[in-house]
Parts: structure tokens; sequence; C-alpha cells
């Protein structure tokens, strides 16, 4: 079997289906195109006897592989949707033969990935790559995921390969909250640890994670003619202003890497009467984010003295963990994959990820599920690519850990 090309088989035929999560609907999963994936994978997991097959209310898929020697019972994890980036939802992947230099991705559109601009491109010369073709987002976060995993149990299957309990789990709307993840019945999906494949480059391997919350301001002025504004009118955008001030502008996206945490105030809708404010906190240590929510209330509290007629309220909602919070290196998952790294001949490359997988909400509710490559780059961008050899090696990676088990 050339795996290879199955896996480019497996990843076109979910990257047909438009999957974007829309935020703000209030429901799981947030678009339907979500719910047609998942019917797919339904189908495919029941054509591979998989068993306990099931769709629940959310649009959440399980299936267990049952076991057919002792092992440790694993489970894989990835996300239905892809990210709403303001691009087209319908994905047109290509594959091109990179020979180097800049790569038309759309003739007619001019729209060119430049060399220059993208050296992480270099490292692939001579090899077949998917890109899109510039109008959306290649879906590669999380569809190679997708494709690995129903690639896995397909060889597995075919060439009866031996293995313990095999769970896996499709879960929608981790793009904008973790939101499957939390729902997931964790009495259908009960490994003993498990894996996402998320994103990330050719031996990328991630077990540590942002703590992360949202906080949400309201602001609520006093409106007046601007005759008898004198001592009378209080603006909640400047209110906002003052608010915003107050947080240290070099602790923002812009000016941090590597651990460093951050605030980032990234929406704002705002009127004469009225001012809303969304802020993320982002920090890998929890001492620390419990200190930037602290910081943030006596925030609120001193720019009410500030503007004692100005009503201001705020609410914070913890979104996920930093998987390392649960997990350490020396924990059977996250040693089970050096060993499959190290057995393959792939060079480790551990790195803090400046996000979340959904590994970070189920390594909080008790199954530790760090997260390794799928060998694609730039994702949430036009620029995403997945480099074929890269994504074969996942593969491999996926079924030595099924074997170590």
């Amino acid at each position: 079997m050339n795996y290879q090309d199955f896996l480019v088989e497996h990843f076109l035929r979910y990257a047909a289906i438009a999957s974007q999560s829309i935020a703000g609907t209030g429901v799981i999963p947030s678009s339907e195109g979500q719910w047609t994936l998942g019917r797919l994978l339904c189908d495919e997991l029941k054509a591979l006897g998989l068993i306990n097959i099931d769709q629940d209310e959310h649009g959440v898929v399980t299936a267990l592989l049952p076991g057919t020697r002792p092992a440790a019972k694993l489970g894989f994890c990835s996300h239905l949707d892809t990210v709403n980036v303001s691009l087209s939802p319908e994905v047109k992947p290509q594959i091109i033969d990179y020979q180097g230099g800049d790569v038309v991705l759309n003739a007619k559109e001019h729209i060119v990935m430049s060399a220059a601009e993208h050296p992480e491109l270099k490292a692939y010369q001579g090899q077949k790559i998917i890109f899109s073709d510039g109008t959306s987002v290649l879906g590669a976060d999380n569809k190679a995921a997708m494709a690995n995993i129903m690639a896995a149990l397909q060889i597995i299957v075919e060439e009866q390969r031996p293995h313990g309990d095999l769970y896996v789990a499709f879960v929608p709307d981790e793009e904008i909250g973790l939101c499957g993840s939390k729902v997931l019945d964790l009495n259908k999906f009960k490994p003993d640890y498990a894996y996402t494949i998320d994103s990330c480059a050719l031996g990328e391997v991630v077990y540590e994670t942002f703590n992360a919350g949202s906080v949400y301001f309201e602001i609520e002025g006093v409106t007046a003619h601007p005759m008898s504004a004198k001592d009378n009118l209080v603006n909640p955008i400047l209110v906002a202003h003052d608010l915003i001030s107050l947080f240290d502008r070099l602790q923002t996206p812009e000016h941090t890497a590597e651990k460093d945490g951050y605030w980032w105030f990234n929406a704002v809708k705002a009127d004469a009467l009225t001012c809303s404010l969304t802020m993320h906190i982002r920090d890998f240590d929890k001492a620390n984010y419990l200190k930037r929510k602290e910081f943030t209330q006596q925030a609120v509290e001193q720019v009410k003295r500030l503007h004692p007629k100005a009503k201001i309220t705020v609410r914070f909602e913890d979104v996920y963990e930093n998987i390392a919070n649960n997990a350490s290196p020396a924990d059977a998952p996250i040693a089970k994959l050096y060993q499959a790294l190290s057995a393959l001949g792939i060079e480790a490359r551990t790195y803090a990820m400046r996000g979340g997988t959904d590994g970070s909400c189920l390594s909080a509710r008790g199954i530790v599920t760090p997260n390794y490559f799928t060998g694609a780059h730039n994702f949430h961008s036009r620029f995403e690519f997945l480099p074929l050899e890269s994504f074969e090696k996942s593969l491999q990676v996926t079924l030595k850990l099924i074997e170590l088990a």
C-alpha cells in the first residue's frame, strides 16, 4: 500500500466538505458542514468494522476498534472544524511538485506565496506539497489529522496488525474554544491516554499549552447633549480607553514569544452610551494566569473610582488549561511519543504551543493527551501547506504508538 497516496485520498475527501466553525451561534456544532463531515466519518468507521459508533446531539463522533491483544487503551482525537478567518469556506487543494522559489497559488487572482517571506518552504524543495488555491486556508488544521487517524485504522484492519482497544473522537468547534472536547462524553471515549494530532511541522511535540481565559467588559456611560454635557456626560469609549491603558503594552501578542504570557484586547463595540470589550488572557504558568485575572479585576475597580458615574461590569471565562498542569514528560503518553519518534528516526522538536489543543481540555478532564505533528505549516493562513513526506511520517508515528502500546 502506498501510504502517501492513501493519505492524500483521505485528505482530499475531507477537505471537500466546508466545515468552518462560526463563533457566536450558541450551538454545538456551530456549522452544518461539521454535521456532514461527521456523518461521512461514521459511514467510514462502520465500513471498517468499528463498534459503538455514535454522532451525538453535539455532532461529536466517537467509536471503538476492539483490541486483538492486551495493551494500553489508546485514544486519538481530531477536530471537525476549520478556522474562520474571513477567507472562503470552500477549499480547493492542489498538489505541487515544489522545486524552489515562489509558489503561484492562483494565477487568476494573482496570489503568490513568496519564498523570501516564507523561508520555511526551502526545507521542502524537491518534495510534493499540498497547497490551497490561496482563496482559503488549506484545512490541514485539522483534516490532516482526520486523514491520519482514518488511514491508520484502515491499515490496522486491512493488514490485521495486532492492537489494543483504539478509541477515536472527532469533535466540533475546537477553533472557537475547544467546545467539542468540553462536551465529549467520556463514557464513550475512555482510553487510558490519548493524542491529538494538530498542525505543527515534522517532529514537533507539544505537552505545554497556555492557560487561557476570556474577559468581557461592559461599560455604560451617561449621555448628554453637548450644551449640558459639562460634569454630566460620561463617554464610555474614553472610559474603555482609560481601562485599556492600565494594561502593559509590552505584554501583548505582538511583543511576546515563547513562554511569555499576554493580554489581548481583540474586540470592541461602542456607541455614545455603551462600550463592550473583549480581552484574552494567556499564560503558561497557572499562578501567573490567576494573577492576571486578579490584576484585571483591580484595574476595573480603579477605573470605577476614576469614573464613579459609569457602570462597569466584568465577566471571566476560563477557556482551557495548560496540558502540563495535568501531565509530565515521565507520563506514559508523552514518554511513548518520544519513543515512537526515536524508533522512526524522527528528531523530536519539543515546544510550548502558544495556543491550545483539544488535549488541553481532555488532560484537565483526566485523560492525558499530548499533541504531535501533522507536518503542516502556516495554519490559519491562505499560505498553509502540507508536505507529503512529513504527512506520511505523522501517520507512521500513529502506527508506531499503536504498536508500542
